[in-house]
């Protein structure tokens, strides 16, 4: 998928010279996507309005500035977290610490894997960052399909506006395009740069381990 094709790098463009239309887009393509990362840091609800206005405002005043329209989904997940981290900080410092208060004490889901915790957020975000460069028709529909409880396909034919016997073919359509987006694609390019690192850590144990073996032995 080209940066033109991409409907995110246009309404990038128009936001930046001012289409109000265009901005309201962009923050309605991206809010899940927003509130998906900030839901990782605990934030109360005041919290995470406050986050999110602070948020946005970095982005409306940079937005011109963004060399690559098509990353925003990327560049929105990294000022979100760095604003909650702010945020996180400014209530810990403001707060006395009591080692007593059972408050302070990690809970049981801060210590459950933690790594697949992560892996799993990460992967949520990356399908929700796809989603929001998607073209409305296919991203409409890739939620309606995903919706909890799931909805029949005479449901999803009328809130989409698609004939039953067309579902299919869209979806197919709207996954590979899925696939292709700059969000995705940069998430599975850092899952095989992840993989391969772990590989060759393993290689390394392996041989360690092996020459280990051979002083033993020899």
């Amino acid at each position: 998928m080209g940066d033109r094709d991409n409907p995110v790098t246009s309404l990038v463009d128009a936001a930046a010279s001012g289409d109000e239309p265009a901005w309201r887009e962009l923050v309605d393509r991206h809010t899940p996507l927003l509130a998906s990362v900030l839901r990782r840091f605990g934030l109360g609800g005041v919290e995470t309005q406050g986050v999110a206005q602070a948020v946005w405002l970095r982005v409306v005043e940079h937005l011109g500035s963004l060399r690559e329209p098509q990353a925003l989904p990327s560049w929105l997940i990294s000022i979100a977290r760095r604003e909650a981290l702010r945020c996180v900080s400014d209530r810990q410092r403001s707060v006395p610490y009591d080692p007593l208060d059972p408050s302070w004490l990690p809970s049981a889901a801060e210590g459950a894997e933690p790594d697949a915790e992560l892996l799993r957020a990460e992967r949520h975000e990356a399908l929700l960052a796809g989603l929001a460069e998607l073209p409305t028709r296919q991203r409409e529909l890739l939620i309606l399909l995903a919706a909890d409880p799931p909805l029949s396909h005479a449901q999803i034919s009328e809130r989409a506006g698609i004939p039953p016997g067309s579902i299919g073919p869209t979806r197919a359509r709207a996954l590979d395009r899925l696939r292709g987006t700059f969000a995705v694609r940069a998430y599975l390019a850092g899952r095989e740069v992840a993989g391969d690192e772990t590989a060759c850590r393993n290689r390394a144990a392996v041989g360690d381990a092996d020459g280990s073996q051979k002083g033993y032995l020899g």
